[in-house]
């Protein structure tokens, strides 16, 4: 499956429009890692922990999304955009939401 943030797959032709597909996941964290990420607020730097959450859920919305493109007969995904969304934040958890969308197209 390609996909691309572009509307269009350079030396490929569309040849047909099957959709907007999107694909989406909410993943949390814990207690330490928001501890950690207050820290690292105060001092500067980079909370490693948040990136690999942020990672794996955007690899999981893009599987997602290519998973709903495939069952309408795609090749390819367009003009895809990512969302991020930190949810909550009281109590001991955040969550993280990514959401990715695009256009589930036919290649020639």
């Amino acid at each position: 499956m390609i996909m691309t943030t572009t509307d269009s797959v350079e030396g490929r032709r569309i040849v047909g429009y099957l959709g907007v597909v999107s694909g989406e996941t909410v993943m949390g964290t814990n207690i330490f890692k928001d501890f950690f990420a207050g820290v690292r607020d105060i001092v500067g730097g980079r909370t490693k922990s948040y990136e690999g959450v942020l990672n794996d859920a955007k690899q999981e919305a893009l599987q997602d999304m290519a998973k709903h493109a495939a069952k309408l007969g795609a090749n390819a995904i367009v003009g895809i955009d990512l969302d991020y969304e930190a949810i909550g934040g009281g109590g001991d958890r955040t969550l993280l939401m990514v959401t990715a969308n695009g256009t589930a197209v036919k290649l020639d």
